[in-house]
């Protein structure tokens, strides 16, 4: 490979990582104190971005992070089928998931108090958001997201 390759090799992943580092993708230095790359420092990040993104009505923003389920809803049935559920996040913002189970495993188990970590892209809505795209793109033209429960992978 040579010099000129490389330099554009190194700035295009400099640019990438920079974009993904702006939308809270990736963890960094955080002024709480928290450990960064452990999942308290992620869940932190992932919420200010979440936060962040409802108070500006962002969507499309891709985020990480945790919550405890408040409360289990049915299932939403009309087109492709999606397991929902709200999570309450550490600054105690609510967050509808919607998890495509046409695509992915649901949570058979998803119990309320439960901790669900999640990687998917945020959509704003007045009632504090939604989480959707936890799962692979089949056609692979998004981010693949996922769910975290009891130490198992849903995607």
């Amino acid at each position: 490979m040579n010099k000129k390759t490389l330099g554009i090799l190194v700035a295009l992943l400099a640019a990438l990582v920079a974009f993904l580092d702006q939308q809270g993708v990736i963890p960094s230095d955080d002024p709480t104190g928290v450990a960064v790359g452990t999942p308290a420092a992620e869940g932190a990040r992932g919420t200010r971005a979440i936060s962040d993104a409802y108070r500006a009505q962002r969507s499309d923003v891709q985020v990480m992070g945790e919550g405890i389920v408040k409360r289990v809803l049915s299932d939403d049935l009309d087109g492709s089928r999606h397991q929902r559920f709200l999570l309450q996040l550490d600054n105690r913002q609510t967050l509808l998931v919607a998890h495509n189970i046409d695509l992915a495993p649901r949570i058979d188990d998803l119990q309320k108090g439960d901790t669900v970590a999640f990687f998917g892209e945020y959509e704003w809505n007045n009632q504090g958001g939604v989480v959707h795209w936890t799962h692979r793109d089949p056609g692979a033209r998004h981010v693949a997201g996922w769910l975290k429960h009891k130490g198992r992978t849903y995607q």
